[in-house]
């Protein structure tokens, strides 16, 4: 075993004496040693319990015959963080997440590893850290949470919250009715009921073939959670041993393929190709975006969720048969499901899709009705984004989805927010947020504020948005970000002027800047990158660092 390496011979007697001093007996040196990377922090609602299933977890090791050792990790609620300048420290806690990982598993030597997970960044920083320790590893999120319901019967969750902000500030919805959103948009622990980054991240992993079916849909405290959490303990003891299990044997470039055809036919979060991107880094698997929208073009749409223009939550695809059940019907037609790939259960997807049905066409639709003959998410290039962008077209309205608009800049997420509460954006303008990148926030902030603001009043199908920022998985409408090169970089975000025509056009995967090359030569020539102080130290490390979107927002050896 790995940790024989901290047990075995004499020369390990202070080792096994402090192994003595946490609990363990003779009989405990025999056993495999089993870590437990626990998400939990009480301020994330998906997470504030996970205290109580790391607990459940270590009991069901123990039975198995494991010695289980558990470990925490730090969280970013980005709903809480989101609009201000708590959320440049989002996407870079994934790297602290990872590094973290990689650090508890390799100074202790541990066999195997159960992730316990569930929002945003950090279920992709597990899977970094886990890819580089390359033990056997199995995760297991706390679980989504329930929609809200207000008293009149509609469905309703975080992004409505937001939304309702904008709907206030116009004087079109009342305090009572902004209260009776607030008080019941998250009306439970978990992961934030629609498509957005944490559950299409869990959703991703059991696609991946590293947790166990159900992962990504199962309710949050619940039996069937919790049973599920007692399965997945009892298999990593089972796998512990055995290097066919090991991450990146499980994690190959078949399993990263399976996570981008589920993402394609649920339109997730904009954020997963972002995440997508590092953790196939991490995996050795060669992976851009060109490679994501070829396999975007060969995969329908045939589930839309919550946010994208739909009252469909986690849940009820989890009662339409769930992940299984959607990657079922995409195998029908084509080689885009890789049914071979193994997964931690010891079967190939191709095994554990095959009894699976859809329960509920009215959720997850047939092939021949799908919502679009194409995946949820696009990349766009062109020369406003030479390197690449990305857009959930899954909540484009349908007349946005080819759209000019006049372009009104603004240099930073705060200024953004400001113009539009003060009625700068009008019908028919496309919004520019730029210095939001990885380099140039630094931190590269969701722009759930400036989106929710645009959408709430009442321009979600007149207004466009592009951003080398990114979005959080409630965003909707046409909101482009993910824009490469950033602003910080140069990149041609940098040279728009307010009143240059910026076109998107899904159909041909475009985002043009309507300005010559040679006036873009000409303000290439007179740009400046702006002075922008940051006070932080941890930040002014990670921008030094960092890649930009296109690359994954990955930190790079100097």
């Amino acid at each position: 075993m790995r940790s024989d390496t901290i047990k075995k011979g004499f020369e390990r007697a202070p080792h096994r004496s402090l192994l003595r001093a946490v609990g363990l007996k003779d009989e405990d040196f025999d056993k495999p040693f089993i870590g437990i990377a626990n998400s939990h922090i009480d301020i994330i609602p998906g997470h504030f319990f996970l205290q109580e299933y790391g607990r459940i977890a270590k009991e069901e090791i123990r039975r198995a015959g494991g010695v289980p050792f558990e470990f925490n990790t730090i969280g970013v609620d980005d709903g809480i963080a989101m609009g201000h300048g708590g959320m440049k420290y989002s996407l870079p806690s994934r790297e602290l997440i990872a590094d973290s990982v990689e650090t508890v598993m390799e100074a202790h030597q541990l066999d195997a590893l159960l992730c316990i997970p569930n929002c945003d960044k950090i279920v992709p920083g597990m899977l970094m850290g886990a890819l580089r320790v390359n033990v056997p590893t199995i995760f297991c999120s706390g679980g989504p949470m329930k929609a809200g319901v207000l008293k009149d019967g509609t469905s309703i969750d975080l992004s409505t919250a937001f939304e309702a902000v904008a709907k206030r500030a116009m004087g079109k919805m009342t305090d009572e009715e902004l209260y009776e959103i607030e008080c019941k948009a998250c009306p439970s622990g978990g992961s934030c009921s629609g498509m957005f980054t944490a559950n299409s991240m869990n959703v991703l992993c059991e696609a991946m073939g590293i947790a166990l079916p159900g992962n990504g849909t199962i309710l949050a405290l619940t039996p069937e959670r919790e049973a599920l959490l007692r399965r997945a303990a009892r298999r990593t003891v089972e796998i512990a041993t055995r290097p066919e299990f090991n991450m990146r044997t499980i994690l190959n470039r078949d399993a990263v393929q399976n996570a981008i055809v589920v993402d394609m036919a649920m339109g997730g979060s904009s954020n997963t190709v972002l995440h997508l991107l590092a953790v196939a880094r991490e995996a050795g698997v060669p992976l851009d975006l060109k490679d994501i929208e070829a396999v975007a073009l060969k995969v329908a749409h045939i589930a839309k969720i919550a946010p994208s223009l739909s009252t469909v939550h986690i849940e009820d695809v989890h009662r339409a048969g769930g992940v299984s059940a959607v990657l079922k019907e995409i195998a029908r037609r084509g080689d885009a499901v890789r049914t071979s790939a193994r997964t931690v259960t010891g079967e190939t997807i191709g095994e554990r899709i095959a009894g699976a049905e859809v329960l509920d066409r009215s959720v997850i639709h047939d092939l021949e009705h799908a919502f679009s003959p194409v995946g949820g998410i696009a990349v766009l290039f062109g020369n406003l984004a030479t390197e690449g962008a990305v857009v959930k077209t899954a909540g484009i309205e349908p007349g946005m989805r080819k759209f000019t608009g006049r372009a009104i800049c603004f240099d930073s997420q705060d200024e953004s927010v400001a113009g539009i509460m003060a009625g700068k954006v009008k019908a028919g303008d496309f919004v520019v947020i730029r210095y939001e990148g990885p380099k140039g926030g630094p931190g590269m902030q969701e722009m759930l504020s400036p989106t929710s603001l645009i959408m709430g009043m009442g321009l979600g199908d007149s207004v466009g948005l592009v951003t080398d920022g990114r979005f959080s998985g409630a965003t909707r409408g046409a909101c482009v970000g993910h824009v490469s090169p950033e602003a910080a970089e140069g990149g041609a975000i940098a040279l728009v002027k307010d009143g240059d025509p910026i076109t998107i056009d899904v159909e041909t995967r475009a985002l043009t800047l309507g300005v010559s090359e040679e006036v873009l030569a000409s303000r290439r020539a007179a740009w400046r990158l702006p002075e922008k102080p940051v006070a932080s130290r941890w930040l002014r490390r990670y921008a030094a660092q960092v890649t930009n979107a296109s690359n994954g927002a990955v930190l790079v050896d100097r």
